[in-house]
This record gives structure tokens, C-alpha cells and sequence, in this order.
């Protein structure tokens, strides 16, 4: 039988876009399903109904109606009561049909997703709402109170009420633009997982997983292909195919040309693979899809010697001309370094001092190149101003111990990948 627990992590989002549909209130929303769930616990006593699903939305539904008819603004809420009664009424345990509860998660990420909202707000209500997880967890995710979260979030479903934001999917019109801040967003779930911006753990697993089962919603809902979407999808299947190899027992930083490749996942990565060659062969590529295709040349090579960085070099100079970025063209010229040697590369890297010089990685790669040119002093200067602009433990730790192994002193560390 299928948990109760296994249901909310699954099954929320479906059910919450489901109710905020009808009821047209987040919070409302919200509060009932968590009431039907914590129902559930109590009268389900270990055998759940024929439809778990059919129960928890048909209860939650109800309790919601109930909640609105207590409230003095019954009246303003009178027409989706009456959309949300037009259902013949039937009892929770023989709720049987799958479709009784519809699926308007679609709805719900672009509504999440829009841009009336600040990124950090959409990330947030995206992983509430969507991925299910609870405020604290949202909090965790973000590093900052419980109680701080849970006003950031109270203010986001404010602001979607105030500015009257549409619960729908875009027009086609609309829609690619759109559907790019989706994207944008559930790439933003995936990079804080695969490499946090603060705190102790290089890498959160559990924000890694979300945005891919994000990603593999979205491809299930918009039914017909979206080439940067299954571009994003493969992108961060092939990074996070190589997170067992990315930390060592004691969650240090690996770089990728010290990785224990035995210990990735081929399953994970094939699949990666499979889905960069047929975006390939949709027309021409997009920045994710581009992004993925060179996580998969480094994903083929068996060794970290057999790279080919020619090809990455290459890959990377179109990503630049369809996504021009100083941290592209940065990736550009240590692909580069590898391909042609450091001294070709450093040049590269010492024209994007102006838009980098406070991105620790930019400080980090010219120590990296500099170390290779055996300019040693001038390698541990870059690794100490790597080390005071980053933010996160584990990569702390790393420049650290990589500015000792080159000045003989404490305090830097190095480039991940």
C-alpha cells in the first residue's frame, strides 16, 4: 500500500493545483489539504480507500467549502462554491475515478512561475507548491527561519492575489517566453542543489531530485515536445549523474579530473545522453541544450585524460554566441586551457576581470591557470580572494587546502566542476 507519506511527496502538487482551482485561494487551499492529510492518518488506520487520491482532494474539497461558509466574505466566493458544488456529491471512501481530481498543475507552475514575482519568490512557491515541500524545508533550502520563510511566502500568494495574476497557461502567443522563466526556475531549484550557494554541503540531493521530477512534469503536462525543455532535462541529468563522485566521505569537494568515475551513474547518464541526441535532431540547439551536450562529452570520456576539450571549446564559443555571458566565455577559456594549454587561456580570463571580480570563480579559474604556469605567488593571492567571495563550506575547504599545496599557506581553496 502506498504511504501516506509517499502520497504527499508525490501526490500534492496535483491535489493543491487541483483545489486552488475551485476555491481560488491559495491559503484556503493549503489549510484544507493539509487537514484532509492529517485526516487521512487518523481515519485511514493503516488500509486506505480504493482511491487514496479521489479521498484526500473529495475531504479536502469539503472542508474548504465548510471553512468559506464560515467566513463574512461567503458572498464574494459564492460563484466557485457553486462551480465546486456542480459536482455530484459522493463520499470520500468511494471516490474511484482517477479523473474526479484534475490535474491543473500546468496552471499552477506558470502561476508560481510568473513575473510579477521576484525569482527567489517563484523558487520558493515553486518548491512549496509543486515539489511539496513543507515551509521549513523551503527554509532549509534557502538557509534563513522558518518564520522568515513563511512571510516571504505569505507576501508571494499576496502579491499574486493583488495583481490579479491569471490561474492559467499562457496563450500561445505567450507561451515560449513564458515557459522560458519556468525553465529558468526550475534550473534554479537544480543549481542551488548541485551547488549551494552557502552553508556546509557542496551538494543537496534532495533539491537536485525536485527539479528534475519538476522538469519531468512539465514534459508529461505540455504533451507536445519542447526541445529546451528535454535540453534542461538532459542537462541535469548528466550533472547530477556524477554527484556520487563529487564529494568524498567527508563531503569535500572532488574535481571532476580527480573523480572516481566508477562511482557515477551510467543509467542516469545515458539517459542524459539519449535525450541531448534527439533535441540535437530537432533543429538547432538551444543554451540548455547546448549546456547538456557538454555535460555529455565529458560524461563519455572513461578518464579525465580522454576529455575532449576541443570539442567542449567549440561547443562552448556557440553557447556564447546564442547566450553571450562573461561566465560562458569564462567556461570558453578554461575549456580552452585544457585544449591549447594555460597560457592561451589566461589572456581570456584576465579580459572579464571588469564584470567578474567579485565572482569567486573567476578568481579561481586565473589561480588555476597561473598555479599551472608555475606563477605560484600570484596563484595564492587569487586563491585567497576565491576563498573570501565564496559562500559555501565545502569549497571553502577546497581552495583552502589547494592554496596551502601551492604557497605553503593556510587559507584558499579551488575550482569546482
Amino acid at each position: 500500500m502506498t504511504s501516506i507519506d509517499e502520497l504527499y511527496r508525490v501526490e500534492w502538487g496535483h491535489l493543491l493545483s487541483a483545489l486552488i482551482r475551485v476555491l481560488g485561494d491559495f491559503d484556503v487551499a493549503e489549510d484544507a489539504l493539509q487537514d484532509a492529510f492529517a485526516a487521512a492518518v487518523v481515519e485511514w488506520n493503516g488500509a486506505a480507500p480504493r482511491n487514496p487520491v479521489g479521498w484526500l482532494y473529495s475531504t479536502a474539497r469539503h472542508r474548504a467549502l465548510d471553512r468559506l461558509r464560515r467566513r463574512t466574505r461567503f458572498e464574494d466566493k459564492r460563484v466557485a462554491i457553486a462551480e465546486a458544488m456542480a459536482t455530484p456529491s459522493r463520499a470520500p471512501d468511494v471516490l474511484d475515478d482517477e479523473d474526479a481530481v484534475p490535474d491543473e498543475r500546468l496552471r499552477l507552475i506558470f502561476t508560481c512561475c510568473h513575473p510579477a514575482l521576484s525569482a527567489e519568490a517563484q523558487v520558493a512557491l515553486t518548491l512549496r507548491t509543486l515539489c511539496g515541500l513543507t515551509t521549513e524545508e523551503v527554509a532549509r533550502a534557502f538557509l534563513v527561519p522558518t518564520a522568515t520563510m513563511a512571510q516571504r511566502l505569505v507576501r508571494a500568494k499576496g502579491k499574486i492575489r493583488a495583481a490579479a495574476v491569471p490561474y492559467r497557461v499562457p496563450e500561445a502567443g505567450d507561451l515560449p517566453e513564458r515557459l522560458a522563466e519556468v525553465l529558468q526556475v526550475i534550473y534554479l531549484v537544480f543549481n542551488e542543489g548541485y551547488a549551494a550557494s552557502t552553508g556546509d554541503a557542496l551538494v543537496r540531493g534532495e533539491l537536485c531530485a525536485e527539479a528534475i521530477r519538476l522538469a519531468r512534469l512539465l514534459r508529461v503536462l505540455l504533451r507536445e515536445p519542447e526541445p529546451e525543455l528535454d535540453g534542461l532535462l538532459a542537462l541535469m541529468l548528466l550533472h547530477d549523474g556524477r554527484r556520487a563522485g563529487r564529494v568524498d566521505e567527508r563531503g569535500d569537494l572532488v574535481r571532476l579530473s580527480e573523480q572516481d568515475r566508477t562511482r557515477w551513474d551510467q543509467v542516469q547518464l545515458e539517459e542524459g545522453r539519449t535525450l541531448v541526441r534527439s533535441t540535437l535532431r530537432l533543429g538547432p540547439p538551444g543554451p540548455f541544450t547546448l549546456e547538456a551536450a557538454i555535460a555529455a562529452v565529458h560524461s563519455e570520456a572513461e578518464r579525465a585524460d580522454e576529455t575532449d576539450w576541443t570539442q567542449i571549446a567549440a561547443l562552448y564559443e556557440r553557447l556564447y554566441a546564442l547566450h553571450p555571458s562573461p561566465v560562458v566565455e569564462l567556461n570558453r577559456a578554461a575549456a580552452l586551457s585544457f585544449a591549447r594549454g594555460p597560457a592561451e587561456a589566461l589572456p581570456l580570463v584576465d579580459a572579464l576581470a571588469e564584470p567578474l571580480a567579485g565572482f569567486h570563480l573567476w578568481h579561481a579559474t586565473r589561480a588555476d591557470l597561473l598555479r599551472r604556469l608555475d606563477r605560484r605567488g600570484e596563484a595564492v593571492v587569487e586563491y585567497g580572494e576565491a576563498y573570501a567571495l565564496a559562500g559555501n563550506d565545502a569549497e571553502r575547504r577546497f581552495l583552502a587546502r589547494r592554496m596551502e599545496e601551492v604557497g605553503g599557506t593556510r587559507g584558499a581553496l579551488t575550482l569546482p566542476e
